[in-house]
């Protein structure tokens, strides 16, 4: 291997080392060759791919550390960024998914705010919300979506998204969200793996008060901490790699309105480093 990339390799290790937060960008994955020649995966695949390909260019790519360590490092390819020209906003849709690991509602604001300056815009069409599962045996319930929900809500009220929807909600729980919220529902995610048709009553209430009903293929848990570690271990080579625990994943796409075709999508990664 060049002494050069060896070199730089192990100065962004120190980075590594020395870091509290990784927050990462994968780019463009439409552009992204060498992910695109990849085999159709799943989504836990796709992100795990993405981050350990991201780690990997970027260590390659790294310059070195200035004299003060950052707490927060940011892991991003400068060429495969997808900012949003002014002139082409209006033809574009930003839509975003965000899958919480913790339930810390800053999180949510965080993640907004950082897909915001990533692709250079004031507001997002559109975010899913995803809050962690409730621990085995233990069932979904408002009170376990209201503080991830008046968050999201004081978003749109800051004009930071337009539109706010939920995932994998049965009727009950939708009926629920949708008479104690403020800002209404607009959609409602229902994975078709473990339902492959729309329950009746989800469909009638739907439509009823408005709220679009959309599929996925997403995992209830999009990536396990260990295949996380694990991800971030192969990107970096580096086996002795402090231990990482994901925050939030955000995916987004940009959808050009008039063709209906996907013009970027990419992945967001915010972690922290576990205190021992």
């Amino acid at each position: 291997m060049d002494p050069q990339i060896t070199n730089r390799s192990s100065e962004a290790k120190m980075l590594l080392t020395h870091a509290k937060t990784l927050r990462l960008h994968t780019g463009n994955l439409v552009n992204r060759s060498r992910l695109k020649k990849k085999c159709p995966c799943s989504p836990s695949e796709e992100l795990q791919d993405c981050i350990q390909d991201t780690l990997s260019d970027w260590l390659s790519a790294t310059k070195p550390p200035s004299k003060d360590f950052l707490d927060t490092l940011d892991c991003s390819i400068p060429q495969a960024t997808d900012a949003i020209t002014p002139e082409e906003r209006e033809e574009l849709r930003v839509t975003v998914k965000l899958f919480l690991c913790e339930s810390v509602q800053s999180s949510i604001r965080d993640a907004v705010e950082m897909v915001c300056q990533t692709l250079a815009v004031s507001q997002l069409d559109s975010v899913i919300i995803a809050p962690p599962w409730p621990l085995e045996g233990d069932s979904q319930s408002l009170a376990h979506l209201q503080p991830a929900w008046e968050e999201l809500e004081s978003l749109v009220r800051s004009q930071q998204i337009a539109a706010i929807g939920t995932s994998d909600l049965d009727k009950d729980l939708l009926e629920q969200l949708y008479n104690w919220a403020q800002v209404k529902p607009s959609s409602n995610q229902v994975n078709l793996a473990s339902c492959c048709v729309m329950p009746p009553d989800l469909t009638a209430f739907a439509k009823e008060f408005d709220i679009q009903l959309l599929t996925h293929n997403d995992p209830k848990e999009l990536m396990s901490a260990a295949t996380f570690q694990e991800a971030v271990q192969e990107g970096t080579q580096d086996l002795s790699i402090a231990d990482w625990r994901l925050e939030w994943v955000l995916r987004y796409s940009i959808i050009v309105k008039s063709r209906g075709i996907i013009k970027a999508k990419g992945y967001l990664v915010s972690a922290r480093k576990a205190i021992p």
